[in-house]
């Protein structure tokens, strides 16, 4: 059993609250806001502690390092910035394969590449 320590709460707190998929340097950049010190070997420690533990899962982009998001949600996609290299998560799935006969789907991933709405030319900032 796990110790329920500051540090695993912050970093379980830095995913629930970021909506979408976060990669090891994203997780500490949160986190260290709630304990300053805290380091990125301890981050990847409990991010390997939480997949163990099924809390969260790996997202694996091709060419990207290895991300994560917490577990048990409903099928969707990604989408990937490509200027500020966040992942985002896409809630709707539109996607009707035509599979070749013979051939039975089982599942499918989609990762839609493009600027996030922060990166957008013409975004308005307040």
């Amino acid at each position: 059993m796990q110790r329920n320590t500051r540090q695993r709460q912050a970093i379980q707190k830095a995913f629930s609250h970021a909506g979408r998929p976060l990669g090891p340097r994203e997780v500490l950049e949160a986190a260290v806001t709630v304990v300053p010190g805290l380091g990125i070997a301890t981050v990847y420690r409990t991010i390997k502690e939480l997949v163990d533990a099924g809390e969260i899962v790996p997202v694996e982009l091709p060419g990207e390092n290895t991300r994560y998001e917490v577990s048990g949600k409903h099928h969707h996609h990604h989408f990937h910035c490509n200027k500020c290299s966040g992942v985002f998560e896409v809630e709707v799935c539109n996607f009707d394969a035509t599979v070749p006969k013979g051939f039975r789907l089982e599942d499918h991933e989609v990762i839609l590449y493009g600027l996030c709405d922060n990166c957008a030319p013409g975004r308005k900032t307040k």
